[in-house]
């Protein structure tokens, strides 16, 4: 096979200097659109699990319900169109708002579905002793969600949070669709230019996989330092 990889040196005629330097910026687009993603996602994730396990707010325990039902079951492509196009055109002000931070509003309200499942089975793996003991040192119900509940429950779920955060940047893709220069939409047009697309879409595939790679190992060290030794063991025989 005859391989062209001194494409990546050419000039591709616009704002960067080389196809190169073109594919490391879609890639800082990626990086940004995930990360921030992710930090919506993880902020109302987490907020949404906890309602659904307040016991005394069936309201809020409604609210989660919907909210978990609604966003997971929505195509993400759907959801981003929708942030894009009907609701800058029903709410008027969000005009004003660039796309990049709708696709970030998009992609994560549409994780925070996920990680609000995951949180409330964290939150309900934990023995129902833990909350009766926040509650007889008279802790109210944010000081034992807070100081209690929530530091073990998250530990319980480092694990799939960690698939979470490495979807996030695969998800990233679908960004594409509105035109925000990322990484997929950079393989699209300097395959169109260059005709060079096995080249073009290895490369970036590298920097998925290095994306989720450095994501995996981060997770892997929060949790090696979170860790309390048997723990998930004596929570995982409590549930039962």
């Amino acid at each position: 096979m005859n391989w062209q990889w001194e494409i990546f040196l050419m000039d591709p005629g616009g704002k960067q200097p080389t196809y190169w330097e073109w594919m490391l910026s879609a890639w800082g687009w990626t990086i940004s659109v995930s990360l921030l993603s992710l930090l919506v996602a993880l902020s109302i994730g987490s907020i949404i699990g906890i309602f659904r396990t307040l016991p005394d707010s069936p309201w809020l325990v409604r609210f989660g319900n919907v909210w978990v039902e609604l966003f997971r079951n929505i195509p993400l492509l759907v959801q981003i169109f929708l942030w894009y196009h009907v609701i800058p055109a029903l709410i008027p002000p969000m005009k004003e708002v660039h796309g990049f931070y709708l696709v970030i509003l998009a992609l994560g309200f549409f994780t925070s579905a996920r990680i609000a499942e995951q949180v409330r089975a964290g939150i309900q793996a934990l023995p129902k002793g833990q909350r009766y003991a926040g509650m007889a040192m008279g802790f109210t119900t944010p000081q034992y969600y807070r100081y209690v509940i929530l530091p073990m429950a998250y530990r319980i779920v480092i694990p799939p949070l960690t698939s979470e955060s490495m979807n996030i940047f695969k998800n990233s893709s679908v960004a594409f669709a509105v035109s925000i220069s990322e990484l997929t939409m950079f393989a699209m047009q300097a395959q169109e230019e260059t005709s060079r697309g096995i080249e073009i879409y290895l490369a970036v595939t590298a920097c998925y996989v290095v994306s989720a790679f450095a994501i995996n190992r981060i997770m892997a060290y929060i949790e090696k330092k979170t860790r309390v030794p048997g723990f998930i063991v004596q929570a995982g025989g409590g549930g039962h």
